[in-house]
C-alpha cells in the first residue's frame, strides 16, 4: 500500500456517506459527558432520524476545547474543521429541535451561540489537535479521511528509518511530557543500538493535579497517537509497543482500544504492515494511578509486572529499557506531533515557535480563570495572553494572584512575571517548569503557603518510599508547612524548611524527590511575605 492507495480508501468512506452535507457534532470527551453531553446526542440522534434528512448526520466527537461550556455542539460541512463550524455551548436534549432546525436552515439559535472567533478559539493553532473536535474518535475511515496514517505510509514505502529520525531531528521536536530532551536525539540513540528486540513505550501516566491533556487526545483521536507510534517504531527499528495508561481514564482507555482493534484489522498495525517487511503490535497496559509510574523506569517497571519504583540511571532506558531492551519513551503529545512533522516536514515545524522551543504546546487551563478547558497555542506564547485572552481572565470581578505551571514539580508565578514567554527555558528562569502542560490559575483569595502544602502533601503521599531524601523528607516538610498554616512555627523551622528543600532537591533518586519542593521554593521566592506574615500572627 502506498499514500494513493490510501487516497483511495478515503475516497470510498467519502462515496458512502456522499449525500451527507452537514454534520452535527457532539462532543463527547469526559468533561462533557459530566455535563451531560449523552442525552444530547441521543436527542439530536433520534432528532435527526425522525426527520429523514439525508443531507445532515450526528456524529460524536472528542474535545473541542472549551470545557467550561459544555456540553458543546458545533454544526459544520462535512468534514470542515472546527474554526469554520457554527458553535453552541450548554445545550441540553431540549435544545435538539432547535439545532437541528439551524443544521437545516443555517440560521443560529442565538442563545446558545459560542462565537468561534472569540479568542479562546482564535489564538490557538491547533496541530496536535487540528482533528480533535472534528473526527469521530471510534472510527477509522473517519480518520483516514481526514489524511490519517498518511504519514505513517509515506515513511514505510518512501523513506528509510535514518531519513525519518532526520526529519524528526530537524523539527527541533522537544519531549512533551515534561523534561524537554530533544525528540530527535532520543530516537537516535535508541536506533544506534545493536539489532534485535527493541520497545516503543507510550506514557499516558498523567498524574499532574489540574492536568488532562493525554486524556483529551486520547479520547478525542487516539489513531493519531498510534500512527507516531508506529512512525517511531520503524524509525529505530523496534516491533513492540506499549501504551501505558492510568484506569482512572476509562474513557481514553475504551476508545484506545478501538482504535487498536480497527488498526489491526484494516493492516495498519501487525505484521507485513502496508505489505511492508514491517511489523509491530501494541498493548495497553493500566496504571493503579501511582504518580511516581510517570517517571520513566519505574513505568516500566510496572510494565513487567513489579512494583513502581525508580532505579538509578545510567543506564538509561535506550540502552536497557524494558526487559534489559534498548526503549524508547515519548509522552501521548510528543507522539502526536510526529505524524504532521513527517507529512509537512521538520523545516516547517521548526518554523513554530521559539529559538530553542518549537512547535506547540497543549495546555490544560483550570482553576480560577473563566474559560476553563483545552488549548494548543505556539512556544512562545507570553502567559499574560494565555490566560487573559484565550482563558477569559479571572471570574468574579477578582484579580489575579499567580498561575502555577509543571504541577507538582513546577511553580507558581505571580502577576509580575505574566509578560514571559511560555517556553521551556524562560520557565526555568522563573524557578518553575513547563511540565506535560499543566497551568492553574489562582485569585486572591488563594494562600500560597496553603497552595505549597497541598503540593507537598501530594508529593509525600505519592513518594514511592525507596529513598530516604524523598520518603522521609517530604514528610518533615510537610510537618513544616502545616505548622506554619496554623500559626504554630517560628522563624527557625521557616529556615529548617528552606535548608530541607536543598537536601531533597539534591539528594532524592528519581524526578518526584528532586523536584518537590519547587512549588515551596517558588513559592517562598515571589510570596514570602505571606510565609512570614503567618510567622508574625504566631508571634503576636
Amino acid at each position: 500500500m502506498n499514500v494513493d492507495d490510501l487516497e483511495e480508501l478515503a475516497d470510498l468512506h467519502r462515496q458512502e456517506h456522499a449525500a451527507v452535507k452537514t454534520e452535527i457534532r457532539v462532543c463527547t470527551a469526559a468533561s462533557c459527558q459530566s455535563s451531560g453531553a449523552q442525552p444530547v446526542l441521543e436527542a439530536l440522534t433520534a432528532g435527526c432520524e425522525a426527520s429523514e434528512h439525508p443531507g445532515c448526520r450526528v456524529k460524536q466527537v472528542g474535545c473541542m476545547g472549551l470545557c467550561s461550556a459544555g456540553p458543546l455542539v458545533a454544526i459544520a460541512a462535512k468534514d470542515a474543521p472546527l474554526d469554520q463550524a457554527q458553535l453552541y455551548r450548554d445545550v441540553t436534549a431540549a435544545d435538539a429541535p432547535e439545532i437541528l432546525t439551524s443544521a437545516k436552515t443555517g440560521a443560529p439559535v442565538e442563545r446558545l451561540h459560542c462565537p468561534i472567533d472569540m479568542p479562546f478559539f482564535a489564538r490557538q493553532q491547533r496541530i496536535v489537535l487540528e482533528n480533535s473536535g472534528v473526527v469521530d474518535p471510534n472510527s477509522f475511515k473517519g480518520y483516514v479521511v481526514l489524511g490519517g496514517y498518511r504519514a505513517m505510509v509515506q515513511a514505510l514505502t518512501e523513506m528509510t528509518p535514518a531519513e525519518v529520525i532526520a526529519e524528526v531531528t530537524t523539527s527541533a521536536l522537544r519531549g512533551r511530557g515534561g523534561g524537554g530532551y530533544p525528540t530527535g536525539l532520543k530516537w537516535s540513540t535508541v536506533a544506534k543500538m545493536p539489532a534485535g528486540q527493541k520497545y516503543v513505550i507510550c506514557n499516558a501516566d498523567e498524574g499532574d493535579p489540574g492536568a488532562f491533556m493525554d486524556r483529551a487526545i486520547l479520547e478525542s483521536d487516539p489513531h493519531r497517537v498510534l500512527e507516531g507510534m508506529a512512525i517511531a517504531a520503524y524509525a529505530i527499528g523496534a516491533n513492540k509497543g506499549f501504551v501505558y495508561i492510568r484506569a482512572e481514564y476509562p474513557l481514553a482507555v475504551e476508545r484506545l482500544k478501538t482504535a487498536i482493534r480497527k488498526a489491526k484489522r484494516a493492516g495498519f498495525i501487525g505484521h507485513h504492515i502496508c505489505e511492508t517487511e514491517f511489523n509491530f503490535d501494541i498493548e495497553i497496559r493500566l496504571g493503579a494511578g501511582a504518580f511516581v509510574c510517570g517517571e520513566e523506569t519505574a513505568l516500566m517497571a510496572s510494565i513487567e509486572g513489579g512494583r513502581g519504583q525508580p532505579r538509578p540511571r545510567p543506564p538509561y532506558p535506550a540502552e536497557s529499557g524494558l526487559w534489559g531492551c534498548p526503549t524508547l519513551i515519548n509522552n501521548v503529545e510528543t507522539y502526536a506531533n510526529i505524524a504532521p512533522i513527517v507529512r509537512d516536514g521538520g523545516d516547517w515545524f521548526a518554523g513554530i515557535g521559539t529559538e530553542r522551543s518549537k512547535g506547540t504546546k497543549v495546555f490544560a487551563l483550570a482553576g480560577a480563570i473563566c474559560n476553563t478547558g483545552l488549548i494548543e497555542v505556539p512556544m512562545g506564547t507570553p502567559l499574560r495572553d494565555i490566560i487573559e485572552d484565550i482563558g477569559g481572565g479571572i471570574p468574579g470581578g477578582k484579580a489575579f494572584k499567580a498561575v502555577q505551571t509543571g504541577g507538582p514539580s513546577g511553580g507558581c508565578i505571580p502577576e509580575a512575571h505574566l509578560d514571559i514567554p511560555v517556553d521551556y527555558d524562560s520557565l526555568k528562569t522563573l524557578g518553575t517548569i513547563m511540565g506535560s502542560g499543566g497551568m492553574i490559575v489562582m485569585d486572591e483569595t488563594s494562600s500560597m503557603v496553603e497552595v505549597a502544602r497541598f503540593f507537598m502533601e501530594f508529593c509525600m503521599s505519592e513518594s514511592c518510599g525507596k529513598c530516604i531524601p524523598c520518603r522521609a523528607g517530604t514528610a518533615q516538610m510537610h510537618g513544616l508547612l502545616d505548622r506554619i498554616v496554623k500559626g504554630e512555627a517560628g522563624a527557625q523551622e521557616l529556615a529548617l524548611l528552606e535548608e530541607l528543600c536543598e537536601v531533597v532537591q539534591a539528594t532524592s533518586l528519581c524526578g518526584l524527590g528532586q523536584t518537590a519542593p519547587n512549588p515551596v521554593l517558588s513559592t517562598l521566592r515571589y510570596f514570602r511575605a505571606e510565609y512570614e506574615q503567618r510567622l508574625l500572627d504566631q508571634a503576636a
